[in-house]
């Protein structure tokens, strides 16, 4: 009889497994003895149409639960979440833990709870997001079990928002230190503590309906980030970004960029959009205390977000 008995591991089929979230919670699920992952996307073998109601029913035969992290357009976010949540009626995963956003609170202000309602204005994105939450509330009031998580800019190696974006900006010297502009309250989340709160929310006991922020608890404003990640880029000096130079960004060379997209194919450009610099100057911090209690949610230090990312011998900013 052997010392060890091995139990199978469970099958866990994610949606959006080629992205950016998706792609690292394959890769935690792969290391973990418990999970089994079921790589679910357009790119994967064999492929998976998450908006395919057949395709999706046949995915989620004899899987344990479900990790959805689909991205992409609005219309495709909403579509994908329905059909899954109507093939999860019929044959119910033990829980679907839904990735949703940040930006379902639009433009509210202050210290921000899971109860927080969206504040008018609210971007398209966000509004799908809305829908796609209202989706998965549905299906749970329905009798299903499902998690709703609200990442804030998830940041590290990868990230195309968060770090290839902005890292491409700041060497650019086209943002740094941006005054006035740059004040509001830096939310990060570090993509390893994204990734261990899905992981702990498809096992923790009574969590059906919950919705939980995951975010760092780093109190720091979007200057203070932007100055100490170009230091770390080594695009130095930092340059002070004036007022006019980010309205021309915004106001005409951001839609210049997008007008231009859709004639000609151009070299990758970042554009710094008017909901980016927004968001550079909204005072939200939002709140991530029950992920914290309930999830056991890592907080990883922007010292160590950095370091991970950037391969720094020394930590930039503590």
């Amino acid at each position: 009889m052997p010392d060890t008995m091995e139990f199978p591991r469970k099958p866990v089929l994610v949606l959006g497994a080629s992205g950016f979230i998706g792609s690292r919670v394959v890769a935690a699920l792969t290391s973990s003895p418990l999970y089994r992952p079921v790589a679910a996307s357009r790119r994967s073998a064999p492929a998976v149409d998450a908006t395919d109601p057949k395709a999706v029913s046949g995915a989620l035969r004899d899987v344990d639960c479900v990790v959805n992290c689909i991205a992409g357009d609005n219309r495709t976010m909403l579509r994908s979440t329905r059909v899954l949540c109507d093939a999860a009626r019929i044959s119910p995963p033990r829980r679907i833990v839904h990735i949703s956003s940040m930006a379902v609170y639009g433009a509210a202000t202050g210290w921000i709870h899971e109860d927080k309602p969206p504040v008018a204005p609210i971007s398209s994105y966000g509004q799908a997001k809305v829908e796609c939450e209202r989706i998965v509330s549905k299906y749970v009031e329905d009798g299903g079990d499902a998690v709703i998580l609200r990442p804030t800019c998830v940041f590290g190696a990868g990230s195309p928002q968060w770090n290839t974006r902005l890292a491409h900006l700041l060497k650019a010297r086209r943002i740094g230190d941006l005054g006035s502009a740059g004040d509001g309250h830096c939310n990060l989340a570090f993509i390893d503590d994204v990734v261990a709160g899905i992981l702990a929310a498809l096992e923790a006991p009574d969590l059906a309906g919950r919705v939980f922020n995951i975010s760092s608890s780093a109190d720091l404003t979007w200057n203070e980030f932007l100055v100490v990640f170009a230091k770390a880029l080594g695009a130095t000096p930092v340059r002070r970004i004036a007022p006019r130079m980010l309205q021309i960004e915004t106001k005409l060379l951001a839609p210049l960029l997008r007008a231009a997209a859709k004639v000609v194919r151009l070299p990758a450009i970042e554009a710094i959009t008017p909901s980016l610099a927004a968001l550079w100057r909204q005072d939200i911090q939002i709140d991530c205390s029950a992920a914290v209690a309930t999830l056991m949610l890592p907080q990883t230090t922007v010292n160590q977000m950095l370091a991970a990312t950037c391969r720094l011998q020394e930590p930039a900013f503590s």
